[in-house]
Parts: structure tokens; sequence; C-alpha cells
């Protein structure tokens, strides 16, 4: 085969790779208003093969986000709602005894699928929660002794209520440092919210996502794709160097207990990669690393309970460092 053909060949799948993925984010917006920020998180987080959580208030369409991005995608999806009587045998799959054969066999559970969907995930307690530790990390369940793994790709977005603690089981740092994002649905604007309305209004029905017109428009190739443009994104040693030092200041903020580690880091330079790339570009530059900040590394700080009093935020402490943290030229 000609080199200069296959070239060629290698950069039109890339950009129908990227072109889908577009086509992903316009196809969710027919169901969703506004919320462009959780939305290109989402993206970001099947290009990294890493896992979201979902924060906001009841009531702004954050498993309807979760449903219409499934709905766009060509993959298998499921959904848990995570409950206080939840077991981790509900999620992962059990034995089950078949009295045909006298033999017990395996039952998968709902974690295998391509995108799974765990909805009010601190509802649940920690041995529940725990039984995902393995399938995010590992993307393989282990049940009397056998490991299972899970289908490619495999992705968990977890939502939780942020103002509602009562009867609540909040997540150990061990299992949010699992999660690559932290994406936070805000309300929406004045705008924003006539427009849900007037969607509501002229009929549409968010439980019924085809008639909204919510078709699948990218599947596994095309992350399969994607995945691999992204790989071959160019990293330079001053930019690799500006992600460890934005890392390491947070270690040194007075305002936290706990900073980002080394997989934080990681993470960080793996998403500003995937952005990079969406946004058309081959190589990193210290804007896509800024871009993915606080998404990335929100949820792997631990504040101090005097700063917590004072109204600080890991937000405010991360926008600080960024701040001061030099940026490459």
């Amino acid at each position: 085969m000609d080199p200069t053909t296959d070239n060629a060949g290698q950069t039109g799948h890339r950009a129908d790779a990227r072109a889908a993925l577009e086509a992903l984010r316009a196809e969710i917006a027919k169901a969703v208003v506004g919320q462009d920020p959780a939305v290109t998180g989402l993206v970001v987080a099947l290009l990294c093969r890493g896992h979201v959580l979902l924060e906001g208030v009841p009531g702004v369409a954050k498993t309807l986000l979760v449903r219409a991005l499934a709905s766009a995608l060509d993959l298998d999806t499921k959904r848990v709602q995570f409950t206080p009587d939840l077991m981790p045998s509900d999620v992962t799959g059990s034995l089950v005894y078949d009295n045909r054969s006298a033999e017990f066999s395996f039952q998968p559970g709902p974690v295998f699928t391509n995108l799974l969907l765990a909805d009010e995930i601190n509802r649940t307690p920690p041995k529940t929660q725990s039984s995902l530790l393995e399938a995010m990390e590992e993307r393989q369940v282990t049940v009397d002794g056998t490991p299972r793994p899970l289908p490619d790709p495999f992705l968990v977005v977890a939502t939780q209520n942020p103002v509602e603690y009562e009867g609540t089981y909040p997540l150990p740092e061990a299992q949010l440092d699992r999660f690559l994002l932290k994406l936070t649905v805000p309300l929406p604007s004045r705008q924003e919210e006539i427009d849900v309305l007037t969607r509501h209004a002229a009929g549409f029905n968010p439980r019924d996502l085809r008639a909204a017109g919510v078709r699948p428009v990218a599947g596994s190739a095309d992350l399969e794709a994607a995945r691999t443009a992204v790989a071959k994104t160019t990293v330079s040693p001053e930019i690799a160097a500006y992600v460890v030092d934005i890392c390491r200041a947070t270690r040194e903020s007075p305002s936290l207990t706990l900073g980002v580690s080394p997989r934080g880091a990681t993470a960080l330079l793996a998403t500003a990669r995937a952005w990079a790339w969406l946004t058309g570009r081959d190589y990193v530059i210290p804007d896509d690393v800024k871009a993915l900040a606080l998404p990335t590394l929100r949820h792997r700080v631990q504040l101090r309970p005097e700063a917590e009093m004072e109204g600080v935020t890991a937000d405010s402490v991360i926008n600080a460092v960024l701040t001061h943290v030099p940026v490459p030229r």
C-alpha cells in the first residue's frame, strides 16, 4: 500500500471521528437546553476512557442529559437507581443455581454494558458504592474468584444531589479519585428556562427521546478512531511541567488538607489532550489545561474545615492556583 494514501486515509478517519463527536454534541442539544460544558465533559470522558460524576440540584436534567447521550450513541446502556437497600450483587451480578443443570451459573448485572447511569450514587451504602470501584478502575468484575471483563467502551456516569444530605453516604476520596471528571450542572439562565418551557408546551416528552429526534450519530468505531487520534496529540515538555506545577501548587495551598495526586496530574494531561483534539489541534496549549482544570481537579482536593467555614470552595482554590502558576510561553 502507498504510505501517502494510507496517511491520507488515517487523516480522513480522524476527521470523520471528530465530525461524529461534534454531531453527538448537537444531537444531545435536541433534548437538553444549554449545559454545553457538561455535554463537552461527557465527550471528553468518552475519549479518555474515564468516568464522570454529575452534580446538580434536582430538576436540572442530569438524568435526561445521560439518557440523551446514550440515545445519540450506538452503544448498549443501562440505568441503576441507587437506593439504601441496593446490594453489590444488584450491580455486578451473582451466581444463580440452575436446577436443570444442578450447577451455578453467572447472571451478569447491569454493570455489563457500555454506558452505565448510576443515578443518585450517594444514596447507597459504601459497600455497594465500592462494588463499582473494581469495574471503574480495572474494567472487570470478580465474582467467586473469577474475573469477568467488561465491554469496551465502558463509561460510568454517576449523578448526585449536592443539597440533600439526609439519608446519603458521601463518596470517599478513594472512589472520588476514580472519576475522571466532576461536572456541575447549574440552573439554566432565564432564556434557557424559557426555551425549556417552550419545548414542553410544543409537546416535548423527556421520556421519549426518539420523538424528539435524537438518533444514534456515533458508535464504537468512531470512538476508537478518535481515541487513537487523541493518543497522538503532542504534549511538549513545557506543557507537562505546567500540569505538574499546577498539581503541586494545590498540595501547598493553606486552604487544603489534600492536594491533587499524581493520578490527578495524569488525568489533567489526558483531558487537555482530548480537548485539544476536539478543538482541531494535534498539540496541547496552556489554554487546554486551564479549560479542563476545574472539572478534572475539583473532586481531588479536600478543603480545611476552617477554609470551608469562610466560604472557600475547591473551585476558588484551583482558580487561584491557575492565576499564580507561571504559564509557559
